[in-house]
Order: C-alpha cells, then sequence, then structure tokens
C-alpha cells in the first residue's frame, strides 16, 4: 500500500509544477480595467498609467492622474461625470456607461475631478450636441 500512495503522490506533485511554471499572460492597454471600474490611461488607447475608480474622486491628483489622462474605459453601468477642476469644479463632460475610447484632443490632460452618477455641472462643450460624450 505504501508503494501505490508514494505512486500517486509523485504525478500530483509533477502536475502543480507544471501548472505553477506556466507564465501568465499580463493584460495591456484597455484590457487592464476591470470589470465594475472606471479607468482612466495618461496615453491614448489604453496605454501609459492605468488608474482604476469606482467612486467620486474630488481630486485625481492624489492618484497623480490630475490633468493627464488620454483614454478611457467606463466599465460600470452607470454615466461617469468629469470636470475640468478638482473638486468637482470647472467644466463637465461625461463618460457613459461601456464607453471606450481616447478622449477629444480638447478633452486630453484636462480632467482633475471625476463623479460617477451623481449631479452634474455646466457643459464644457461649446456647440449643442446630442450626447456629451467625451470620446473622439
Amino acid at each position: 500500500m505504501g508503494k501505490k500512495l508514494h505512486l500517486l503522490v509523485v504525478p500530483a506533485a509533477a502536475a502543480l509544477v507544471t501548472l505553477t511554471s506556466v507564465p501568465a499572460q499580463a493584460a495591456e492597454g484597455y484590457d487592464r480595467c476591470r470589470p465594475n471600474y472606471y479607468c482612466l490611461f495618461s496615453g491614448l488607447d489604453g496605454t501609459g498609467d492605468i488608474v482604476e475608480v469606482q467612486s467620486d474622486t474630488p481630486d485625481l491628483a492624489v492618484l497623480n492622474m490630475a490633468g493627464r489622462a488620454k483614454s478611457d474605459w467606463n466599465r460600470t453601468s452607470s454615466t461617469v461625470h468629469l470636470y475640468s477642476e478638482a473638486n468637482y469644479e470647472g467644466c463637465r463632460a461625461v463618460s457613459l456607461a461601456g464607453a471606450k475610447g481616447n478622449f477629444f484632443s480638447t478633452f486630453r490632460d484636462f480632467f482633475h475631478s471625476l463623479r460617477v452618477s451623481g449631479p452634474s455641472g455646466p457643459s464644457c462643450f461649446t456647440i449643442t450636441r446630442s450626447s456629451a460624450d467625451v470620446h473622439g
């Protein structure tokens, strides 16, 4: 019986070594953003530094993203309101639930705070649009 037990343990140990030695594929670009998070990226197309948030953020400077975001992915079910100034001041643009992309050139390196849902402020757009989406 001792011999039989020994034979069962060795293959299990070999299988464990095989499973743990396979390198994991690291997520790149937009795919770094986890479900149910709103993500800002310092580069275009989801490149550069990433910040993931799930709640209101009155000052993106504490996350080192104030005035640095060039793209985003809203993986929440809420509209995210982006503000040109800290503490939800200045003008506002929105990122709709599920939206992903590069900000219009006007809005790159522009935002300093954000709210997930909640009240909004004056629009940053000077022309009337059917959607205040910030992607272009």
